[in-house]
């Protein structure tokens, strides 16, 4: 069980395509969200059970109802890979039924460690993908990730149909992917300096930018941002979001904020160059088998109380152009650098 967020319930899926690789006798039932059931299409052995979260499964009795429709699939064990209330409760039914039950351990206090202004304790906690790892050993099923064939835990890059190729083109440029919006401001890179990235990156006609993101003010932005070159797209409000999910498995490589997007490209084994304001990967959440180095931060010289947050919500005064350390120069150049590998 894992209802939110997105970037959260993407984390879950490589995780899962490793153990239904090493226990493929085991059967999984995934309960999230109706909007993410496509992450979760075509991995075998798995099935998905919607959380209505409004209607049928609102409030505690709904959660009762919840418990007893996924009780009626025969389950075994319950791994709660979210921890709230929510599905604390729902854990709790399945443990009085006389089911194992485990759950992630966020590592709160690490966190409030890593973050807090005086006493910073900066050293890298352990990754969400660790943390789940860890849920199903204590259910009698330990996966290693990092020893697992990649080629196993990734899917194969989705065909295209006509629509999306009508937008794109069907060229043979490199697909360069930009999402440069996050939930809080604090991670979201100056809009001035990620034109500039997008700008040199246009100027080579090998390459098409397709810029993602969602919602008018959003994509009026996006507009903005892609007017003045012929290789710069904007996708955003142009496709249905199983055809984004098409596309970005078929990217060269994504550029995002520590946001959904950049999980989303890892899950589907993109390589990943992700932009640090005020979080840190060191917190546990950089992408899916990526590379510390694809992850460029803040310079916690000039702003030494960097990581502030663990999400990006705590606004911190002085630090507001945190990312402004982050050069356009040297986004590019990474970009270039996972081009040529």
């Amino acid at each position: 069980m894992r209802l939110s967020a997105m970037g959260d319930v993407a984390m879950t899926v490589p995780v899962l395509r490793a153990f239904v690789n090493q226990y493929p006798e085991v059967k999984i039932t995934v309960i999230s969200r109706p909007f993410f059931k496509p992450f979760f299409e075509g991995i075998s052995n798995v099935s998905f059970f919607a959380f209505d979260e409004k209607k049928r499964h609102k409030g505690f009795l709904g959660l009762i109802r919840l418990f007893k429709e996924v009780s009626k699939l025969d389950i075994d064990a319950f791994a709660d890979l979210h921890n709230v209330l929510r599905s604390k409760i729902v854990r709790t039914l399945f443990a009085l039924s006389g089911k194992k039950t485990a759950f992630t351990d966020k590592g709160r206090e690490a966190k409030k460690a890593l973050t807090r202004a005086e006493n910073k304790v900066f050293q890298p906690l352990a990754t969400v993908f660790e943390r789940h790892e860890k849920v199903f050993e204590e259910l009698g099923f330990p996966i290693d990730l990092s020893s697992r064939d990649m080629r196993t835990i990734f899917p194969k890059k989705a065909v295209l149909n006509a629509d999306v190729l009508e937008l794109i083109g069907a060229n043979n440029q490199k697909l360069i992917g930009i999402a440069p919006f996050a939930q809080y401001d604090s991670k979201v890179y100056p809009l001035d300096l990620m034109q500039k990235v997008i700008h040199q990156l246009a100027e080579n006609p090998t390459y098409k930018i397709l810029l993602f993101g969602g919602g008018k003010k959003e994509i009026e932005l996006l507009n903005s941002l892609s007017n003045s070159n012929d290789n710069v797209i904007n996708m955003a409000g142009k496709v249905k979001f199983q055809q984004e999910l098409q596309l970005i498995s078929n990217l060269d490589v994504m550029v995002s904020m520590d946001s959904g997007n950049a999980h989303i490209a890892a899950m589907l084994g993109v390589k990943v160059i992700s932009l640090w304001g005020a979080t840190h990967p060191y917190a546990g959440f950089a992408p899916f088998n990526q590379p510390l180095t694809n992850s460029l931060v803040s310079d916690r010289e000039i702003y030494p109380k960097l990581p502030t947050s663990i999400y990006g919500n705590k606004v911190v005064p002085g630090y507001e152009d945190a990312m402004r350390t982050i050069l356009p120069e040297s986004v590019v150049r990474s970009v270039r650098s996972q081009l040529e590998v």
